[in-house]
């Protein structure tokens, strides 16, 4: 089930194995992202998350927009 979590809580998340998943354009991306995190841009997350995540792991989908 989705629920919002701050910084804190994603990097905690991604330290116990939680796959950090970066949905902001490609360079926003290069500009801000969490350590570790795997860029899937918004538009191809459906596309493109299957192919490139670990399904036996959690996974915390974010955005860092400073707006």
């Amino acid at each position: 089930m989705p629920q919002d979590i701050g910084t804190e809580e994603a990097l905690r998340l991604h330290g116990d194995g939680a796959q950090l998943v970066e949905v902001l354009g490609k360079s926003e991306y290069g500009d801000a992202h969490l350590p570790g995190a795997i860029h899937i841009p918004l538009r191809r997350l459906d596309r493109d998350a299957p192919g490139m995540l670990d399904r036996s792991r959690p996974v915390v989908v974010y955005c860092f927009d400073y707006q």
